[in-house]
């Protein structure tokens, strides 16, 4: 038969190498662009969201586009 290969764990510092890149996020801005409820980008000024949000609606015209202002937290819809 066959030997099976035996797992090794790996040093304290290596796991937590990996895992911190892995983990690392963009920062988020002002301004988020949610689709169907969920966050898809963010952007530190509002007419940048506007436009991202107009070119996502105009090529799918049935999901819901909207733009969160996180500092008041105003919704707006694009239609």
């Amino acid at each position: 038969m066959l030997a099976r290969p035996t797992l090794t764990k790996r040093s304290s510092d290596e796991s937590a190498d990996e895992t911190q890149v892995a983990q690392s996020r963009a920062k988020e801005e002002r301004f988020h662009l949610r689709v169907d409820g969920q966050m898809k980008s963010s952007f530190s000024s509002k007419e940048l969201a506007m436009t991202a949000g107009a070119v996502i609606k105009r090529v799918f015209p049935v999901v819901m586009v909207t733009i969160l202002d996180t500092n008041d937290g105003s919704v707006e819809v694009i239609k």
